[in-house]
């Protein structure tokens, strides 16, 4: 799957309507003291920046503090709910790999549905969405479930563009000894079911084609597994797209408008991105003009994409409407 190319910094979603506010349980920085609003000063490349922890949970009222770190440190954000079981699989890997880069970059996780202004100004349209900040400027990088190895090359261009922004620092949690940047306590994880942690482990290693088969095995043993077939759902999508490029895709889907095929792949595209109304729109519209055989093919993959995106949210439930009108 070919990730999203990073943009400029300008014209980024402006976070400014939450810089002024108060911030209650605040991270300190080794920023200080500061005026709402006013950014901490530059630091040199390599220079210690203490945080509590590598990994800090985002909100409303003290998201001021995170804009202030991300002027010395990149500071990746994961906005998840828990009615989304897709962010269940996602945070781990994005907590792994920042992690890994032993405090060049913090996590910042927002839960979307009880911060709901942080939601809006990242413009997340569903969830898992995964984002920067740069130097107090927010940066858009993938909605949706992505590989570990994918992830993972985003990330050393969010570095690289972090960089030339000069947001250079090294995060040091509290404790950990000079020098080091250390990790945060992690609790405990409950034990997966054995099969869905063999998917899990299949995705993170991007083998596509395992994990779709230990989901698979994991709906024939209990057709009823909601995460099964959610699993199922995402992998699918993933492995779909695999080795596809997205000019390639764009390009075929204009040049051929009506054709089943490219417009499935655009449609997998869109939701990939985030562009959740825009790929069950372009199936509802082309569902009229086909004949049946390619009805039944659209439909299956619409519910599908219903799995993929969740089928509690309110986009998914207009779309499954219109199908249903459509059918009937």
């Amino acid at each position: 799957m070919s990730m999203p190319s990073l943009p400029n910094l300008r014209g980024a979603v402006d976070l400014s309507s939450l810089v002024n506010r108060p911030a209650p349980g605040s991270v300190h920085t080794a920023g200080g003291t500061r005026a709402p609003g006013e950014p901490s000063a530059p630091v040199s490349a390599g220079t210690s920046v203490p945080v509590p922890q590598l990994v800090l949970e985002g909100t409303d009222t003290n998201f001021t503090a995170i804009l202030d770190l991300s002027n010395q440190v990149p500071v990746i954000v994961d906005l998840w709910a828990d009615e989304a079981p897709q962010c269940a699989e996602l945070s781990p890997i994005l907590e792994k790999v920042v992690l890994a880069f032993e405090g060049r970059l913090i996590l910042v996780r927002v839960n979307a549905v009880e911060n709901p202004q942080l939601a809006q100004a990242f413009q997340a349209q569903t969830v898992p969405t995964t984002a920067a900040v740069l130097a107090g400027r927010p940066l858009p990088l993938f909605a949706g479930l992505a590989a570990q190895a994918d992830i993972q090359n985003l990330f050393e261009q969010v570095l690289e563009l972090a960089a030339q922004n000069g947001v250079v620092g090294i995060a040091k949690p509290a404790g950990a000894p000079a020098g080091e940047a250390g990790a945060p306590v992690e609790p405990p994880v409950p034990a997966l079911p054995p099969l869905h942690q063999d998917a899990f482990d299949a995705a993170e290693r991007g083998d596509y084609p395992a994990a779709i088969a230990a989901w698979e095995k994991a709906l024939k043993q209990n057709p009823n597994d909601a995460d099964a077939k959610a699993g199922l759902a995402q992998i699918s999508l993933l492995h779909r797209l695999q080795g596809k490029a997205m000019a390639d895709i764009r390009a075929a889907a204009a040049a051929n408008p009506h054709g089943l095929e490219q417009q499935l792949d655009v449609a997998d595209l869109d939701v990939s991105g985030g562009h959740i109304e825009d790929a069950f729109d372009r199936l509802l519209v082309l569902f009229p003009t086909l004949d049946q055989d390619g009805k039944n093919v659209v439909r299956a993959r619409l519910l599908e994409l219903f799995e993929v995106v969740g089928v509690t949210d309110p986009v998914v439930n207009a779309a499954r409407m219109r199908l249903t009108n459509l059918l009937y």
